[in-house]
């Protein structure tokens, strides 16, 4: 094995041991002079039985490496034959497989991995379409790279082959049982672009369900038989790719990305959707011929034609005036709401600009009247009554767009408008009522806190009480913290963190520095465990080490 520390061909420093294969070893590597760092892919010749048969495999997955450039691809950068091991220098890859994704949280979120199936079915409609084509027979979540950007790399060409076209049958049975498909075990004709569309079929499934087709039941069953929450246009497209049939199957990489980029067109929400346009047409038409119907008829093709319209704006609405159109439209759905709050904050930004308009919605939004007047439509009162669990939705995820991203250097005014938006649903019996609560008690307190700080008289015993009230919903907010996604977790800590920093004076009236210190370096192993793919966690994870850092050396300044 190489020593770290050693140089390989004079140039590339070996700095740590980063895999290991049944054949080989996988090292990270500095070249220095480019500063650039490598991945080094060592096969030892005196470990391996018939190394000549495994260097034949070796220097085939390298030809194929070394003509091919694709961002979803690894680069061959250099080939090193030495007397004792085979030595390859590819592109670094940073991240981890999804197989060690699945390890760590089972099945993925279903947007995450559609956006990483189009970014593969990308790299094999590039693969299939070389003069002659590439079949890489081996797509499986272990040979896939999720790096920290959310971007995929496929690795590991070992097992692909060009398609010869007068080939009857494969002559090696090569691929991993539960993903590859039939053929690849002989028997069936040699393998070709189908093959690769079955294996990525079968990674999907074990993607989005987390259930692995390599171990019993070994079998790939529809996908909402294990979540029913997940789409059956999804479904349909995966049981599609994993037809035993080649014929069956999408038959190129072209044809699946288009089912994927249009996978809620044949899901069943969809053609209900469509099929309830199609009866509102009819019914009015129906009603336009008949006059004669009832009143009860007429708000029935009311209701549909406004719900076809609030369709319609939402399905294109990308201005917080198409939203305002969408929510006036309808008032009761949640869907307006929601995507005028990601469109305001989709940059983790909210300024104060956009905060008004987000406060807009409590205002009322302007409508104009069959008289030509204009009314004030208090919409939020509106989705209160026929919506309880979609208001109770829309205020906490306001509140906590205001509380996470508002643009401002005082946070007193990020609490005060966070507090606008889980007033009104802190007392829910929502999943999310209770730290809602707890935010709108630190934002009433930290106000009060504020006025008796700057009053001419400092009522001491009254300054005290709030000091510690505030410590105590800081606790209960910690404690609470175990039971949130990771997401909210870390915003929770973020927010401890900022209230301690800018209220050391007040804490140490009624704790001691110790217990500051204890709670902060609770959240700072915490955080240092922090592990995954998404990078704006593993980005907020990063600063939020180093303020809790600078936070404790505060603590510690002010003791003495």
């Amino acid at each position: 094995m190489l020593e770290i520390g050693s140089l390989v061909d004079g140039k590339y420093k070996i700095l740590n041991k980063v895999g290991q294969g049944g054949m080989s070893v996988v090292y990270l590597a500095m070249n220095e002079k480019a500063n650039k760092q490598w991945a080094v892919k060592e096969v030892r010749k005196d470990g391996v039985k018939d190394f000549e048969v495994v260097k034949q495999g070796l220097v085939a997955e390298i030809d194929i490496l070394k003509k091919l450039s694709h961002p979803n691809l690894p680069s061959i950068v250099d080939v090193i034959d030495t007397e004792d091991a085979f030595i390859i220098i590819m592109d670094y890859i940073q991240g981890n497989s999804l197989n060690k994704a699945l390890a760590e949280y089972g099945a993925q979120p279903q947007e995450n991995v559609i956006s990483w199936a189009k970014q593969l079915c990308d790299v094999l409609g590039y693969l299939h379409t070389r003069t002659p084509a590439i079949i890489y027979r081996d797509m499986k979540p272990a040979n896939v790279m999720l790096k920290p950007d959310g971007n995929v790399t496929l690795i590991d060409f070992g097992t692909a082959r060009e398609f010869k076209e007068k080939n009857l049958a494969d002559t090696t049975c090569l691929g991993t049982v539960g993903y590859a498909a039939p053929e690849q075990f002989g028997g069936m004709g040699q393998t070709d672009a189908r093959t690769d569309i079955y294996c990525l079929g079968a990674t999907l499934y074990h993607l989005v369900t987390g259930m692995n087709p390599c171990e019993p039941p070994y079998e790939i069953k529809p996908i909402r038989e294990i979540n029913p929450t997940l789409s059956s246009g999804l479904e349909r497209i995966i049981l599609k790719c994993t037809q035993r049939d080649p014929n069956d199957r999408y038959q190129s990489a072209a044809e699946l990305m288009y089912a994927l980029e249009h996978y809620e067109e044949i899901d069943d929400l969809y053609r209900k959707k469509q099929k309830k346009k199609l009866n509102a047409f009819i019914t009015s038409a129906v009603l336009t011929v008949a006059l004669g119907v009832t009143s009860a008829w007429g708000y029935v093709s009311a209701e549909n034609k406004k719900s076809e319209n609030y369709d319609d704006i939402i399905k294109t609405a990308i201005t917080t005036e198409e939203y305002y159109e969408a929510i006036l439209t309808d008032s009761t759905r949640t869907e307006a709401y929601l995507g005028l709050n990601d469109l305001l904050s989709s940059d983790y930004v909210l300024t104060k600009e956009e905060g008004q308009q987000l406060l807009k919605l409590q205002a009322g939004l302007e409508e104009k009247n069959n008289a030509g007047f204009t009314d004030n439509v208090n919409v939020l009162s509106l989705l209160k009554a026929e919506n309880p669990e979609g208001y109770n939705e829309v205020c906490f995820e306001i509140g906590w767009d205001f509380l996470s991203y508002y643009d401002t250097e005082i946070d007193r005014d990020r609490y005060e408008n966070a507090a606008k938006w889980f007033e009104q649903m802190k007392d829910s019996d929502s999943e999310n009522g209770a730290i809602a609560s707890i935010f709108y008690d630190i934002s009433e307190c930290t106000t009060k806190l504020n006025q008796l700080r700057g009053g001419k008289v400092i009522q001491t015993q009254e300054l005290d009480e709030q000091r510690e009230s505030l410590w105590n919903m800081i606790e209960s907010l910690q404690s609470k913290a175990d039971g949130y996604e990771l997401d909210y977790k870390i915003q929770v800590w973020i927010e401890i963190d900022k209230l301690i920093y800018n209220n050391v004076g007040d804490f140490l009236e009624v704790v001691t520095p110790d217990v500051l210190i204890t709670m902060l370096n609770t959240i700072k192993s915490n955080v240092e465990n922090i592990e995954g793919s998404n990078p704006d966690i593993i980005k907020l994870a990063d600063e939020l080490e180093i303020s809790v850092a600078e936070t404790i050396n505060k603590v510690e300044t002010a003791k003495e």
